[in-house]
This record gives structure tokens, sequence and C-alpha cells, in this order.
């Protein structure tokens, strides 16, 4: 069990940034894979990016390709998304989580989670 604690969430104008934070209240899992995923309002969760715990290892859903960076503290076991040109798609409820194992593919789906986070609303108005 790993407590999750997200933040960074808000609105914000289409075009606009944020940037989310989480951090992992477990230091035994600083080793492993973390990352984010969204749920739109009346949707499945899905992956939107994962790292390593070296940071050396990224992957991304192709819906934010180019315009999402996800990056990783580890001396404070933190992990960041900083979303750029937000549009009014990605208006979801965004994720915090850590992966089961220390890779980072199992991690691209529900499957592969360890823990979520409570979760942080981001809302683009276009």
């Amino acid at each position: 069990q790993v407590k999750l604690v997200e933040s960074g969430g808000g609105e914000v104008q289409a075009g606009g940034s944020l940037r989310l934070s989480c951090a992992a209240s477990d230091h035994s899992f600083a080793a492993y894979g973390m990352g984010w995923f969204r749920q739109r309002p009346g949707e499945e969760r899905t992956f939107v990016a994962v790292t390593s715990w070296l940071g050396d290892t990224t992957h991304y859903a192709d819906s934010i390709k180019g315009r999402f960076t996800i990056s990783r503290d580890n001396a404070k076991i933190t992990v960041h998304l900083q979303m750029n040109n937000l549009q009014p798609e990605d208006t979801a409820v965004y994720y915090c989580v850590v992966g089961l194992s220390h890779t980072v593919m199992p991690l691209t789906t529900t499957a592969g989670v360890r823990s979520w986070g409570q979760g942080t609303q981001v809302t683009v108005s276009s």
C-alpha cells in the first residue's frame, strides 16, 4: 500500500499549461515505475504517460505526444506531468499511479497499477 498525493490541477483556457505533481508517501516504491492516467466524463480510465524510476525510459499515449512531458524527482519520490497546449478534449480527472513492477510497459494498462491517487481535476475551456 502506498499513498499518492496529487496537486496542480485546475481550470485553464485552451492553449494554456498546467503542471501536475504527485508525491509518494512510501519510499520502498521509489524504484518502481510511476505515471499518469486520466478519465474523461463517461469514459474509462486511459493511459497518459509513464516513466521509469531513473527517468531514462518514458512512454506516452498518442493523443498527448509532443504536448505533455513526464519527469521524476527521485530524491523526493515525486513524479510530474507538464501539460502544454491544453485542449478541451484533455478535460478529465488525472490520476497518479505506482506500478506493480520496476518496468515501464506494464504500467500502460490499468492491470499494471499497484496504487492509485485520488485524482485531480483538469478542466480546459474553449
